[in-house]
This record gives C-alpha cells, sequence and structure tokens, in this order.
C-alpha cells in the first residue's frame, strides 16, 4: 500500500473507529512512518537502528545475502509488510528450505494478525499506527514473502489485469518494465517492475518486486499462476480486499480502544461505514495512481478538521532535542517497532523456521 491508504485511509478509519482529530492524526503518521523509517533516517536523528521498520533501495542494494544478511532483510520485511498468513502451512513432497519460505507467505486473518493487534492493545497510539500499517498490508501484500525468493515472488508473461465488464471481465495483459522514471501507465496497463535475476536470493526476488506497484492500488484486478501455487490461477480483487481491510482496521481499532472485548479473524466493522460505503468504493475503484487527495477530502468531511499533508521530519526536532527521548513520537515509535519485530522474530522462530534469524534480548 502507499500512502493514500497508510495515512489518509487509516486516519479515516481511526477517526471512525471512535479517536479524535489530535489522535487520528498520530496514528496515521505512525502507520505511514512504517515505509520510512529506515536505518539511514535513524543514524541521522540518532535513534536506535534495530527499530528500523523498512530499507531504503541503497540499503537493499548494499545489503548481504549470506544467510546473515537474508535473517536481517527477512526479519523487517515479514515483520511490517509481509506478515505470514500460516507458519505451520503443509506443503508435501518439498525440503525444509522452501518449506520455510512457503510458510512465510503474507496473508490477511491469520495468527500473528491477532497478536499484532493484541499487542498494540495498551500502548501508544504509535504502537496502533504501526499495528494498522502491518494488518493493511496483509491485504494489499498478499501471496507474495518478506524474504527474497525467484520461486515464492516471482511474475511471468501469464499476468492479467481484469476489468469489470457486464456480468464477468475483460482482461488485459500486463507489460512490465524497467524504467524507474517513468509512472505507471494505468491505460495501457504498463507498469514498472524489478529486473528478472535468476538467482533464488536476489533482492530483486523481494516480496511483490517482481509486480512492481501493481499490488499497491486499490482499483486493481489481477490474476497470475505463482509458482508456490502449483501455477494454478491465482486472482486477487484488490477493490474488495481493500475494503475488508479499511474496515477490519476500524474493528480492530475498536478492539484497542476497549469498545468490544475481543479482536476475531475474519471481522469486519461494515455498520461503520455504511452511511459512507458509495463514496468508500468510488475511491477504491477509481483507477489513479496516488489517491491522496480523495481519502483527504473524505477524512475532512468525517471530522471537519484540516488534514495536515505527511511530513518525514515532523517529530524529528522533538526527539533530537529532548532529554528523555522515550517521552517523545519517535522514541514510542521505536519502541513499538522493536516490540512488534521481536513478536513476529519469536513466532517465527518457534515455528522451527530460521529464515528471520533468532530473538537475541527483549531490546533486540
Amino acid at each position: 500500500m502507499q500512502e493514500d491508504f497508510h495515512y489518509y485511509a487509516t486516519y479515516c478509519a481511526a477517526f471512525l473507529a471512535g479517536y479524535d482529530h489530535g489522535e487520528s492524526l498520530k496514528i496515521a503518521y505512525s502507520a505511514q512512518f512504517v515505509d520510512l523509517c529506515t536505518r539511514t533516517l535513524l543514524a541521522k536523528i540518532k535513534g536506535p537502528l534495530s527499530a528500523a521498520t523498512t530499507q531504503m533501495q541503497l540499503e537493499l542494494m548494499d545489503a548481504r545475502t549470506d544467510p546473515v544478511g537474508l535473517q536481517d532483510i527477512t526479519r523487517i520485511w515479514s515483520a511490517f509488510h509481509f506478515l505470514p498468513g500460516d507458519l505451520y502451512a503443509g506443503k508435501q513432497k518439498c525440503s525444509k528450505g522452501y518449506l520455510d519460505k512457503y510458510r512465510l507467505i503474507c496473508g490477511p486473518n491469520g495468527d500473528l494478525v491477532v497478536k499484532t493487534v493484541e499487542l498494540a492493545k495498551g500502548k501508544p497510539l504509535e504502537s496502533v499506527g504501526i499495528a494498522m500499517h502491518v494488518l493493511a498490508d496483509t491485504w494489499a501484500h498478499a501471496n507474495f514473502a518478506g524474504t527474497p525468493s525467484l520461486v515464492i515472488n516471482n511474475t511471468n508473461y501469464y499476468f492479467y489485469e481484469l476489468f469489470p465488464e457486464g456480468d464477468g471481465y475483460r482482461e488485459k495483459q500486463i507489460t512490465f518494465v524497467h524504467k524507474k522514471s517513468a509512472p505507471d501507465d494505468l491505460e495501457n496497463s504498463v507498469y514498472t517492475n524489478s529486473i528478472y535475476q535468476s538467482n533464488e536470493n536476489s533482492i530483486m526476488n523481494l516480496g511483490h518486486g517482481r509486480a512492481g506497484h501493481l499490488p499497491d492500488y486499490s482499483f486493481v484486478r489481477y490474476k497470475y499462476l505463482p509458482m508456490w501455487g502449483e501455477y494454478e490461477e491465482l486472482i486477487k480483487d484488490n477493490p474488495s480486499d481493500y475494503l475488508k481491510a479499511f474496515t477490519q482496521m476500524i474493528y480492530a481499532m475498536k478492539f484497542i480502544r476497549g469498545d468490544i472485548p475481543v479482536f476475531k479473524k475474519d471481522t469486519y466493522d461494515l455498520k461503520a461505514v455504511e452511511p459512507h460505503l458509495d463514496r468508500i468504493k468510488d475511491i477504491l475503484e477509481k483507477r489513479q495512481l496516488l489517491a491522496s487527495d480523495d481519502w483527504k477530502s473524505f477524512g475532512e468531511d468525517l471530522s471537519g478538521q484540516n488534514i495536515e499533508d505527511h511530513v518525514i521530519d515532523k517529530y524529528f526536532s522533538e526527539y533530537t532535542g529532548s532529554s528523555n527521548k522515550d517521552d517523545t513520537f519517535i522514541g514510542r515509535f521505536t519502541r513499538g517497532a522493536i516490540a512488534h519485530k521481536g513478536m513476529v522474530i519469536e513466532a517465527i522462530q518457534r515455528s522451527d523456521n530460521k529464515l528471520a534469524g533468532i530473538v537475541k534480548s527483549k531490546k533486540m
């Protein structure tokens, strides 16, 4: 997902869940900051490097791809962007190495989503935002894994965009290119992706890089033949999935606030969005590179308040100038990130999967 959903849509979900304007802004800022908090950024403001929630392209290009380096990459991407759907999934007639990667495939409504939401309860708003980012990405990034793997994450020529037409869909073959300087061409279904590398553990084969930003668009519907699925056709309906992500965030935040006693899988607060459902669906279905303006307008209509744009360094001076860094936005965010990452690594480790390494200490 992109800033349009992680920041503006998360604000809308938080407000509908019962948070006030200021609280919703903090939750939304934290959710978007997950996509920005790199080791390079943390080094600049002298924050804890272990709290990194993403890696910038230059960091990835310099990353080691030996077992230790791959564990470091997997810890970040599986924890914050590709939360595994089933760490105990079965797969017949395959090696332990392949099974470990297969079990890291991202998907919604897994046990780790429940643990993610439960971990945020009783914690500062920054932790709520982290949890909402992770939850939302389980829908957008489903079927890809947060570890480099050609077998799990590759795409090929059989990749079609689906356009609603009558009672069915019109298909158009997607063209993937590698022009980073050019925006995706939505009219012609031309999308930028990572360069094919036959090395199983190449950084180019991390997450949904081989599908580019395609999974991050709420409007898109597509089908392809994943190798991990025995080349059976898989259809992804993002408008439907993004609506579930949005309504599940509302439900999750009501649980975190204490308005409902238990967070259950596969449960969505459709009642909260009922008065706004047509507008939300229109935003989700609209073909555009970024839906920020539409979500922002919706959020401002909900709260009657101005939603300021996300500025990456908004809380930097507060952190660098404080004698009590724990009592700052960045301090609370980094503590929440470390706690969440530790929880996910421990769960992966407990499933007899060493791809994310081990939890060395509570302060990791």
